[in-house]
């Protein structure tokens, strides 16, 4: 059985990310996030126009991965280091706003679940997800 594990990361991720744009309702762009930075180590706002449900489809396969997490490991998984001028570079943590937006909706979808004191894990539904679409990026 083809899993997570066993195909390309953003081959996968492409693939979700166009499943959850077109099938999950819960899961929608909000309209301040054309506006928004994911981080503050970054200059100017995501250029892709379904950057957010490409963030969702890495989220829950982060979840998938190395879950059950938080949003602050989350934060810590999506930082980058800021360039500081002359100064060196230091790391910062990306946007908790749209982590914490993505990982609510992908709750309302049934795809995540909380459970107390440790963050957030998938559930069968988003594993059986993940899983089938593993299969398809692997048999073509």
């Amino acid at each position: 059985m083809v899993t997570v594990y066993d195909v390309n990361a953003n081959e996968l991720i492409e693939k979700a990310a166009g499943h959850l744009e077109e099938k999950i309702e819960e899961v929608e762009q909000p309209e301040w996030s054309y506006f928004v930075k994911t981080g503050v180590s970054r200059e100017r706002n995501p250029q892709q126009d379904n950057w957010w449900y490409i963030r969702a489809a890495a989220v829950l396969r982060q979840v998938y991965m190395n879950g059950p997490l938080g949003v602050e490991k989350l934060r810590t998984v999506y930082g980058s280091r800021k360039r500081r001028g002359s100064k060196t570079e230091h790391f910062y943590k990306a946007s908790g706003k749209v982590i914490r937006t993505v990982l609510q909706q992908l709750g309302e979808a049934g795809l995540v679940e909380l459970e107390e004191g440790e963050g957030r894990k998938i559930t069968p539904e988003g594993q059986s997800l993940l899983d089938n679409l593993s299969l398809e990026v692997h048999e073509n």
